[in-house]
This record gives structure tokens, sequence and C-alpha cells, in this order.
């Protein structure tokens, strides 16, 4: 929960629209100041201080235990200008929360972390576990010195400072790797989730025997427990207190498997213990070898001292699985850009995408992030390099405009990815959409939108589409419905829905829809000049409801409206 004290008028209203805005995430601390405070820090994980930095920082002093531990605390200040991330910016998460608060109240974020201030990524931030001298590689990165990668294996990271590489010599070293290595100064390991634990454990097994036996397996092997991704076992042993407890331990989940699914798998030291108490021949192999991957440790029993073995386990290290996220950039307006496809953005360390979309977007990657970018036409080409990228194991965004699903990059992309890559669908503002909010609302009912592009579509089944909307007096925006080389298919179009509606529906046209070249404009289906009309523009015909009030396409939601709208006519 994140606490909330303030102590003056204009802080309570405030925090008051804080709390309002987040009912579920928040809790208000009164009385006095420095008793609520003192509260706020032992029961949340993050507080919102309506006071002065100074203030805070005398309150806190006392209160401060270890960075690991420790709230992360927001300060803001009596007009409400500012969020300050005070304390915790990474390990408490002060510096989103600064950034949501100013979002809430209008404020500006105020980070003053080094890494977060340059644009370089923390370390403690990408994700994966991290130890060693961690302030002293972070350190060489924001001074823009060499740092050595080695890596064992591509993992979807965020980009790296260019200066961060294999072969770049210097005397800090940044490995990536599941293995135990030597830990000294400037020398920080991020730990990849990439093993699998296979565990089996007889009735009431103790958690300290499997806990101890996954440990010590992992210890002899070289391998970090902090690169553990799951504990896997059968069906059977879903409720097995000690494995249970031993997977909270790790910190990790447990997936389970059936028995006959276990039982398909080969593996190289089968049993008749487990196949006659839950119906496999292995349990720990079998369910390790299950999660995919190359097994680094057979199965191993462990050894109480003065009675037989209750638990058994087996270590794999997984593929590695790359990350392809399809974004979708709107319309072309920045403030239309979603928080989500910014994420994606600053998260890929491989970016693809049609070189004027890249150019709109340049500047919010980070340093180091690889661009591969292509002109018009190459689409296809484009979803094959993504795709391909991903499964090297990079993170990869694929970028294309509006949402990325409707007429753009997610299905030829979609088309080309396996099951072996991970695949994030990021929503974006379509132009439709864009074009709509600027006509009124023509959208206020049914609606479909065509394209009329015939590359990859038959002219026969486009027409056989708008006559179907025609017919079913559906509202209908046209993509793509006029270029150089394709000057009859609008017109064409046009006098299909006119044989199902009047001259005077209303038609809205909106070109370079939200960017600073916009314009738009409403006319009806008889006076369309469709030489008026080119590829930059979206054409959206209304049904028999939708009428121009004051200069704007209106389609109601209903049709009562048009019933009494009719009636009134009628009467006139």
């Amino acid at each position: 929960m994140i606490g909330l004290i303030s102590a003056t008028a204009a802080g309570t209203v405030a925090r008051d629209r804080l709390a309002a805005a987040w009912p579920d995430r928040t809790v208000i601390y009164e009385g006095p100041v420095r008793e609520a405070v003192r509260r706020a820090f032992a029961e949340c994980e993050q507080l919102v201080c309506f006071l002065a930095t100074g203030a805070v920082v005398r309150l806190l002093a006392p209160l401060l235990s270890d960075k690991s531990s420790d709230p992360g605390v927001v300060c803001v200040d009596e007009a409400g200008r500012h969020a300050v991330a005070l304390l915790g910016g990474h390990g408490g998460g002060a510096n989103a929360l600064a950034g949501e608060v100013g979002e809430v109240l209008g404020a500006a974020p105020v980070v003053t972390t080094a890494t977060d201030a340059t644009g370089v990524p923390g370390l403690d931030m990408l994700g994966l576990p991290v130890e060693g001298d961690v302030a002293g590689v972070s350190r060489a990165m924001l001074d823009g010195a060499p740092v050595e990668l080695r890596a064992d294996a591509v993992w979807p990271l965020p980009a790296l400072p260019p200066q961060v590489g294999a072969g770049k010599g210097g005397d800090a070293v940044l490995h990536l790797t599941d293995r135990v290595v030597e830990l000294g100064p400037r020398t920080a390991v991020l730990r990849p989730a990439s093993l699998a634990v296979g565990v089996g454990a007889s009735k009431g097994a103790p958690v300290e025997e499997v806990l101890g036996l996954v440990l010590d397996a992992l210890g002899e092997a070289g391998l970090s427990p902090l690169s553990v991704a799951e504990l896997v076992t059968v069906d059977a042993k879903a409720d097995e207190p000690g494995i249970v407890a031993a997977a909270a331990e790790l910190g990790v989940p447990l997936r389970t498997y059936r028995a006959d699914a276990l039982a398909g798998v080969e593996v190289p030291h089968p049993s008749d213990a487990p196949l006659a108490a839950v119906g496999t021949p292995s349990v720990a192999e079998a369910a390790a070898l299950a999660a995919g991957g190359e097994l680094l440790v057979p199965k191993r029993k462990s050894a109480p001292e003065g009675r037989a073995a209750m638990a058994t386990c087996a270590v794999v290290r997984r593929r590695t699985r790359g990350r392809l996220a399809v974004v979708g950039l709107g319309p072309g307006a920045r403030d239309l850009l979603t928080p989500r496809a910014r994420a994606e953005l600053r998260r890929a360390s491989v970016l693809v995408g049609l070189d004027q979309y890249v150019d709109q977007i340049r500047d919010l990657l980070r340093p180091g992030t690889t661009v591969l970018e292509s002109g018009l036409g190459a689409e296809e080409e484009r979803a094959r390099t993504a795709v391909a990228e991903a499964r090297k194991g990079h993170a990869v965004a694929l970028i294309g405009s509006g949402d990325a699903g409707v007429y753009a990059m997610a299905s030829p992309a979609l088309a080309e990815a396996g099951a072996d890559i991970d695949v994030v669908g990021v929503p974006g503002v379509t132009a439709a959409l864009a074009a709509a909010a600027i006509l009124g609302a023509p959208l206020g009912h049914d609606h479909v939108s065509i394209s009329l592009s015939d590359l990859h579509t038959p002219w026969e089944v486009i027409e056989r589409r708008v006559r179907a909307a025609a017919e079913a007096d559906i509202i209908v925006t046209f993509y793509n419905p006029r270029s150089r080389g394709r000057d009859w298919q609008l017109p064409k179009a046009l006098s299909i829905l006119s044989e199902h509606r009047e001259p005077a529906t209303p038609v809205g046209v909106v070109r370079n829809a939200s960017r600073p070249d916009e314009s738009s404009r409403v006319t009806s289906l008889g006076a369309l000049d469709p030489a008026t009309v080119d590829m930059m523009t979206v054409v959206t015909v209304g049904n028999t409801a939708t009428r121009e009030i004051a200069g704007r396409m209106v389609t109601p939601r209903g049709y009562r409206w048009q019933s009494a709208t009719t009636a009134q006519e009628g009467a006139r």
C-alpha cells in the first residue's frame, strides 16, 4: 500500500485527490505528522508525503534501515508543482511513483537517480537479480567507460549503452550468467531466470530436505539459486507441503504436469517407485525436461542421516526465449502514443520499423538500441526480421502506425512467429478513431473499417464487403482510399453506398489526423469529390441515422433519436 501524509490544508486537498484516484492503493495516515510518518514507514511499501523535503528528511532519518527494505518515498510540495523521488528510487519504486503522482496531480516528477536522469538503464531495474559491485559497474557505465560484457547467452534485456559489450575491455565487468563466478571490485552479475528444477518428494517430506537437496545440487554444479525460474513437479505433488514451501523459500512459482505427460518424457534414470506411486517412471527428471532445455544435473536423491531419502531433484537450463513486442504508435501525435508503447520502446534492445515511423520515436529509444529500418513496401521483410531477432534471444519492438493489429505489422509478424518466442501486443490509437474524434461522434453505432487497396486483396472481395456494409446500414471508414495508381476504387465504393443511402448522408474527410498539417471537413455522400482524397486521408461515411450537427458528424447509439427527428421533419 501507499501511505499518504499531509500537514497543511493545501497538502490535504492534494492528498485527497490522490486517494480518490487510487482508492485501492492508498491509505491516509492522520494525526501528528511525526507519528503518521513513523507508522506509514513501518506499514507501507511506499509513502507520498505532502511536506517539504527537508522536513521529511529529518523525519525519515531515524527510521532508515537498508535500501533493499526501506519503502520508496515521494514528496509533493505545497503548491503541487513537483513530485520528488526522495528515497528508494529503484528498490522502493519511488522514481516510477513520482511519475504516477505527477500524472494524477499535474506535478512535474523530479528524479535525481543518475541512471534515470541520463537514460542509462540501472542494473537493478533490468528485471533480473543482480549481485556484486553494482555501484562500481554502474559508475563505469555512467562515466562512459568501457564495460566488458561476458554473457553465456543472449537474453531479452533492454539496450545497454554502446560502451557495454563483449570485447570492450576496461576494468569493469558485467556477467550475464547462471553460473557462480568470482565477485571482485567493479564486477557485477546479472542472473537470468534460466534454470528449472524438477522435484519429487515422498508424502510428508520436510521442506528442509527438499530445499537442502535443491541448493546442494545447484551448488555442486556451480549454479546460482538466483537463476532458478521455477520448480516443476507432477500434478499429484502440487500440494505437497515440502515442495510448496521450498518454492516459496526460493521465491519462484511451482508448476505441475500431468502424470501421463511426464510418462511420455524419455529420461536417463526411470524408476518403478514413482510409477507405482503417481503413474510416471520419473518425476524430477521428467518434469525438468518437460520445462524444456538441457539437462545439467541428472536425478539425484537427498541423503538424510539415518533414514531413506524422501526427495529427488534434477536441473535443466531452459532455452532462451526472445521477446517480440508489436507496438502501435498511434496516428502520429506524440501525446497519443500510449504509456505502454513508450515503455516497450524503452524495453527493447532491437527496434524494427518503417523509416518514417522510426523517425517519429527515435528520441525515445535507449542509447545503444539497434535500429533496423526499411522503406515502404517491405512489410513482410520487416516482420521476418523482427521474428528472427527475437529468436536470437533479443528484446525486439516492431512498430507500426495506429494500432499494429489494424492494417499494420501484427498480422505478418504473428504469421511468422512460432511458440518459441514470447509475443506481446501493444494497442495504439487507430487512424479511424483519431479521425472520428476530430469529426465528432460518427462511430456511435455499428461500424466497420474497409481498406480500398487491392494490392493484397482482390477487388471482388473488397466490393463484396462494401456492398454488405451498405446493405446492412453500417457506418464505414475507408482506409487507403485513393492513390495515384488507384483512382477508381473510391468512386466505385461510394456509388455502392449511394444505392442504399441518401446523397445528404454525412461524410467525414480527415487528412493526417493528429499531425501538424491535419485537415478535416464534413461533406455529404453526394458532394464528396474523390479527387480531394489521397492515401493520407481517412473517409468515414455515416449510416442512415448519422446527422451533421453544428458542423460535426453524429451517429446516435440507438434509433429513438432518429425516429423523433424523422417525425419532426414529417410534421414540417
